[in-house]
Parts: structure tokens; C-alpha cells; sequence
């Protein structure tokens, strides 16, 4: 009978044991789920505010530009769709989103990482054309409807870039291969 009574008991316990780490398992998987949210929501739109934003001239392809983002905030943001830009002070419209380069994912900026957009100024095909000396730049929102927080304006290589109406940004890319080679 004492035996009955070890085995009942050993075999009770395990079972006892599993049911309360059960218990805990779906109340921490309840916790983690709850937590989910408030860190996705923790991390918000990039913004000129928390960036450092350079454009530079390549050498391949002929015609572009290499335009650098990198977070210099303290929290991760996301460089949604492409930059909007504005090339010369006079300009009416932004620049065209160029829709061959839409990357797979949102770009994601940990504190000092970069994104990167790749600019073509002008082609043969593109009508009119004009010097621009400035080029002003905005974030996107996550809808890709509008721009978020405040304009950096940054100064063009050479004294002035030629663009023309052929003229698009690339979406925010993870490297510079991306964004000027797709």
C-alpha cells in the first residue's frame, strides 16, 4: 500500500508541477503580449529632428545623388516609404517616389545607423531642367500620405545640380547598393 501511495504521489506531483508552470506560461505569454504593443508603439517615424541628413555626389550611376540618414537620436525610428524633396528653393512639387525601388520591409534606425535613398536628377527622356543649389528634405509618415516633422534644407554639391522632370528619389534603403543599384 505504501507503494501505491509513493507512486501516487510522485505521479501527482509532476502533474501538480506541470498544471502551475502552465498556469505561469499563459500568464507570462499574457504579459509579453500586452507588452508587444508598448514596444511598437514606442518606436515612431524618423524625422530631421533626430537625424543628421547629408546628400553627396557618385560617380555610378551618372545623374544621381547619394542622400544619407543617420539617427543621432537616443530611441529607433522607422524611415517610412521615401524621402519627400524639394530640389531649389522655387520648387512647386516634390520630387517622384521612383516605385522599382520600394524595399521589402520598412527600414528600422537603431541610434547611429543609417538609411539610404538614391536620386536620379535628370535623364535624356526628362523635359526642361534647371540648376538647383539647395535641396530640402522631409520624412515620410507611416500612411505615406504626408511628411512629418521639420524641413532640413542642405546645401548641393558643385555649387548647383541640374535636374530636369525625368527627376526621383528612391525609397529608404538599408545600404548604398540598394539604393543606387537596386
Amino acid at each position: 500500500m505504501r507503494i501505491f501511495s509513493r507512486r501516487s504521489a510522485r505521479t501527482l506531483a509532476p502533474s501538480a508541477l506541470v498544471a502551475v508552470l502552465a498556469a505561469a506560461g499563459v500568464q507570462a505569454a499574457a504579459q509579453s503580449a500586452d507588452a508587444a504593443p508598448q514596444r511598437a508603439a514606442a518606436i515612431t517615424a524618423c524625422t530631421t529632428a533626430h537625424m543628421k541628413v547629408t546628400v553627396s555626389p557618385v560617380t555610378r550611376p551618372i545623374n544621381h545623388l547619394l542622400l544619407k540618414a543617420t539617427n543621432t537620436g537616443t530611441k529607433a525610428c522607422y524611415a517610412y516609404g521615401a524621402p519627400f524633396l524639394r530640389a531649389g528653393a522655387d520648387a512647386q512639387a516634390p520630387l517622384a517616389w521612383d516605385e522599382d525601388s520600394v524595399p521589402q520591409s520598412v527600414v528600422t534606425l537603431a541610434p547611429g545607423r543609417s538609411a539610404y535613398a538614391g536620386i536620379s536628377t535628370s535623364t535624356p527622356d526628362g523635359e526642361g531642367g534647371y540648376k538647383a543649389k539647395t535641396l530640402g528634405v522631409l520624412f515620410s509618415n507611416r500612411a505615406l500620405s504626408g511628411s512629418v516633422g521639420p524641413e532640413k534644407t542642405l546645401k548641393l554639391p558643385h555649387h548647383g545640380v541640374y535636374f530636369n522632370s525625368a527627376a526621383t528619389v528612391g525609397y529608404w534603403q538599408s545600404s548604398i547598393g540598394q539604393a543606387l543599384f537596386g
